[in-house]
């Protein structure tokens, strides 16, 4: 049964509030400005309506895991912190004397109430109707990019995830006692998963026993962390990492193991559409996706801000079909083409022809491809072999023994040819420079709240998870937006 919390706090000792929980405080702030009562409404089916027992308030589940999105907290510490921070009751609509969950509450809510439940867009549309309400989403263009995040247990083998946490535990055991290390367990020296989970529970049993730092902050952190992973992802580590994350490639000679964000950013630094994939879908094929989602929570799109990613040839269709205006430079392999200049044949205007660097010009040419299809056409001219073969320049263009020799151009459409009047503009260059806001977005996703790393597998996991950081980035920016 749901019973809806009570706005209105009854206790003698509210008035600390007031004293300790100022006018500017984030968190005062954001209980002002939204109106959680939509958790009500969303999560209704997820209760059983006529049980005589209360269920938490739904509402303060909810912003226990929006404090863990803004202040990159496990469940633990969470709970923990809302056990003496004020501003953190405030947050939660508790009396100072009242006490908290137990931190398993917040495992079940995720896995019971939130799951099959679209709240990545659910959460985003929120913000963006409330930024349009406070009339500070002015901007009629989105910025794109993907953002990655590393998968959880990140191809490591289940030991090696248990041997990382166990060693940053014992570091900063040792920053502050040094004299412990020849107290601590005798470190395992098999390969044996079972033997390596035994020292850990032996480690995290002497720290909490007979060290007398357990409760020190800078120990909690970890030592709850390596209880966290022993407790609940013994069964997840026995299935050797995570599932759903793919191998992504930020570059060419550099790759991750997890998951893509494709984000939408309005000018203002509101993300206005998120779709979450594996690490190796490419980032143009959820362009359209990005676009339809911001239109229909209200966003005006005209313009779409991008790298070379989203240029392909369907979006540049696709967005011109919109009336909305592509700020994407073609890749350069359609406009200089991949050939060296060294390795370029001259075109030969007077006879139509393309001259090898020897100075032999091509005998015919030959179009490949049908027109308006997804790939371009593409003219192939043939040179005499017979010449080939007695080229003093043939090491490296003419391959011995073969029976032809060919030089292929890639014939440019129309929507590329377009594009590339268009990229020389001046409003091109000028809206260009607004692209570095959405590589600022992403690290602040990153490095402000944890979205580096995910905190739990599975796409499932992942989505929660970014609905949460994005709900909470949006909030700060429109609370930025309103001073």
């Amino acid at each position: 049964m749901i019973r809806q919390q009570q706005t209105l706090v009854l206790s003698p000792y509210a008035a600390l509030y007031d004293i300790v929980v100022p006018k500017d405080n984030m968190l005062r702030q954001i209980n002002e400005l939204v109106d959680f009562s939509f958790i009500y409404e969303e999560l209704e089916a997820k209760y059983c309506l006529d049980n005589e027992r209360n269920a938490i308030d739904p509402v303060r589940m909810f912003k226990y895991l929006l404090l863990k999105a803004i202040f990159e907290l496990s469940d633990v510490d969470i709970v923990e912190r809302s056990k003496y921070g004020l501003s953190f009751k405030y947050f939660l609509g508790m009396a100072p004397e009242d006490p908290v969950i137990d931190p398993s509450s917040l495992t079940k809510f995720r896995k019971l109430r939130l799951n099959d439940m679209n709240l990545l867009d659910m959460l985003i549309g929120k913000t963006v109707a409330l930024a349009i309400e406070q009339n500070i989403l002015l901007s009629n263009s989105i910025i794109v990019d993907a953002t990655h995040t590393k998968a959880r247990y990140n191809q490591k083998s289940p030991q090696e995830i248990l041997q990382d946490r166990a060693r940053k535990l014992r570091k900063a055991i040792y920053t502050m006692d040094e004299s412990a290390k020849a107290k601590m367990p005798t470190k395992n020296a098999t390969n044996v998963l079972e033997d390596e989970i035994e020292y850990c529970q032996k480690l995290v049993a002497f720290i909490k026993n007979e060290s007398g730092i357990a409760q020190v902050p800078k120990i909690l952190e970890p030592l709850n962390l390596l209880k966290e992973t022993i407790a609940d992802d013994v069964e997840q580590l026995r299935l050797a990492a995570d599932p759903d994350a793919r191998v992504g490639h930020k570059s060419a000679d550099s790759a991750f193991f997890g998951y893509k964000t494709h984000l939408a950013m309005s000018e203002e630094r509101m993300i206005t559409a998120a779709v979450i994939t594996t690490g190796e879908k490419n980032d143009g094929k959820q362009l359209q996706t990005l676009i339809e989602k911001s239109k229909a929570i209200g966003m005006r799109v005209k313009t779409v801000i991008g790298d070379t990613a989203y240029s392909e040839k369907d979006n540049i269709s696709y967005t011109k079909n919109n009336e909305i205006e592509l700020v994407s430079k073609l890749n350069p392999q359609i406009t200089q083409g991949g050939r060296k200049k060294e390795d370029e044949f001259l075109f030969n205007k007077d006879a139509g022809m393309y001259v090898c660097p020897a100075g032999h010009m091509a005998i015919r040419k030959a179009r490949q491809g049908k027109k308006d299809a997804g790939t371009n056409q593409v003219d192939t001219y043939y040179f005499d072999v017979e010449q080939c073969k007695r080229c003093p320049l043939k090491e490296g263009c003419y391959k011995e023994g073969a029976k032809s020799k060919s030089y292929s151009v890639s014939i440019k459409s129309d929507v590329h040819s377009e594009q590339m009047v268009f990229q020389e503009t001046e409003y091109f260059k000028e809206k260009s420079k607004e692209r570095y806001k959405i590589e600022a977005k992403n690290s602040e996703l990153k490095h402000g709240h944890g979205y580096d790393v995910a905190t739990s597998s599975g796409l499932i996991g992942i989505e929660m998870q970014g609905a949460m950081t994005i709900f909470a980035v949006n909030l700060k920016r429109i609370l930025k937006l309103m001073d």
